[in-house]
């Protein structure tokens, strides 16, 4: 009946334990508790946290005799499990000085084994790291089983120092069962605890990784396209269905763009900006957010909307320029999720990289179309000069002539200099070949000789600007140089309508 008694006020101790345990594990303390690591950190962390435990075990044990019937164990042997041989002979060493401080009969043999039981922990964790199971050290039946073994040596040692020796031996049979029963128990739920989180947390985190790349798979190229309405709106969408929260919303610096969710009957793409969440956002660059309780939200377009908070992310482009927002809400009868938080923030960051790269992309296109023009826009020197030249000397003898060759000259500068797009008609292209060859051909009577065929029906159908005329120049310069005698160069449409 004592012995049973004395297990029922020792689990009133580990109790305390547990409790203490639990509330740590909502904390970020217990985060580093939840893996094998050799930094310097998590050992310290393991250092600390284990030695107050070991020194509230002692602090909350049961006077018994000129002994203490404690949980200490508890702390020692977790300790080394979690941290390793030297965090577990440390907590060992301080859980064990303090006890020896305390004095007593057995204070000399409980320092004794407080060290040993540390150290046992901190044994097993080394040989299951090296044989490849660190899953067995969060194990809570390999917790309760260490803590049994390191309870059993505990009895031996002070059975073997505790003197006089009938004392020792009567406070053993006293308290060895009750002890080995309790903080069995106690370092086996304790394992459970962090076990449980552990197990939490590596489910949040590979769903939070798993949305997260989906979404970025989903989004990926989108507003590099354009951050335009059409674009926005295939966004919203992706966010909406993946992120399960009440609403989402894109807007550039003035209006809305895109929305989707709860209030998308009021809330309508090409409106001005009217929520001051949002144009804060806009203005300071930062992250706004607005819970519904210590930061209240109204909407500012619906006194009966539906939607009770709202985070507000800044999109930002070139030279970290807010380009616009994009908002994440939830309904008033729900709680904004933190994870949906952090998310929303890291897939600002990915969209505000396309919107970057789209207009790198776009200057880029530009610059590349401008070198072009500017390479159409570069005439030969020695074509206008030899062009100049020839209508000089056939002015003197043939005005109507020169007349024309005037007409060709300017309706080949008008069309190389003034043709906005790449893509033209054959009819086009036609007329500006036909002005360069009539130069060619009076320049060069006697080696140019050309005649043009075309269907009629080809007219109407799509070339590249200057396509011809660049393929032409090859074969009337080598007649030049090597006065060959006339070619015939072939040229015919596509049969899809393109050259």
């Amino acid at each position: 009946m004592y012995e049973f008694n004395l297990v029922l006020l020792l689990l009133q101790q580990m109790c305390v334990f547990l409790v203490i345990a639990w509330l740590m594990s909502k904390t970020r303390l217990f985060i580093p508790l939840m893996q094998v690591t050799v930094r310097l950190p998590h050992k310290l962390l393991c250092y600390v946290t284990f030695s107050i435990f070991c020194i509230m075990g002692t602090y909350f044990g049961l006077h018994i005799e000129d002994s203490i019937a404690n949980t200490r164990a508890i702390g020692a042997v977790m300790g080394g499990l979690l941290g390793g041989p030297v965090v577990g002979g440390l907590v060992g060493l301080t859980g064990g000085l303090h006890r020896y401080s305390m004095g007593g009969m057995t204070a000399l043999s409980c320092m004794i084994s407080t060290i040993v039981e540390g150290l046992l922990g901190g044994l097993v964790h080394s040989v299951l790291i090296r044989r490849g199971r660190p899953d067995k050290v969060f194990s809570p039946l390999t917790a309760g089983a260490i803590t049994c073994v390191a309870e059993l040596v505990q009895m031996l040692i002070i059975l073997l120092i505790a003197r006089p020796f009938d004392d020792a031996l009567h406070l053993v049979s006293n308290i060895a069962a009750p002890m080995m029963v309790t903080n069995t128990v106690g370092a086996a739920l304790f394992m459970r605890i962090l076990l449980d989180k552990r197990a939490m947390f590596e489910k949040y985190t590979s769903a939070f990784s798993a949305t997260a790349l989906k979404v970025a798979a989903s989004t990926e190229g989108i507003l590099r396209q354009g951050f335009n309405e059409v674009n926005s709106m295939k966004v919203a969408q992706v966010l909406y269905q993946e992120l399960d929260i009440g609403a989402v919303a894109i807007t550039d610096r003035e209006k809305l763009l895109a929305f989707t969710g709860i209030g998308d009957d009021h809330h309508l793409p090409g409106k001005p900006i009217s929520s001051g969440y949002t144009l804060k956002a806009i203005e300071t660059g930062e992250v706004v957010y607005a819970d519904g309780n210590e930061v209240p939200y109204r909407c500012s377009l619906h006194p009966q909307c539906k939607l009770g908070s709202t985070l507000v992310i800044p999109l930002r482009g070139e030279n970290q320029r807010v380009m616009g927002t994009i908002k994440l809400y939830e309904a008033k009868n729900r709680l904004f999720s933190s994870i949906n938080r952090t998310l929303g923030e890291g897939i600002a960051q990915l969209l505000s990289a396309q919107i970057l790269a789209g207009q790198y992309e776009r200057q880029k296109a530009l610059l590349t179309q401008s070198e072009i023009k500017l390479l159409h826009a570069q005439v030969n020197p020695h074509f206008l000069f030899n062009a100049l030249n020839t209508i000089k000397a056939v002015i003197r003898r043939d005005s109507e002539q020169a007349s024309q060759l005037v007409q060709y000259l300017s309706t080949f500068f008008r069309k190389n200099l003034k043709r906005p797009s790449e893509i033209v008609t054959l009819a086009d292209e036609i007329e500006h070949v036909n002005a360069y060859l009539q130069l060619k051909k009076r320049v060069f009577s006697r080696v140019c000789r050309y005649s043009l065929m075309f269907h009629r029906r080809f007219h109407v159908r799509n070339c590249l600007r200057l396509h011809y005329s660049r393929l032409l120049r090859t074969p009337l310069n080598m007649a030049r140089r090597n006065c060959l005698i006339p070619a015939t160069s072939l040229f015919a449409p596509g049969a899809k309508g393109s050259i």
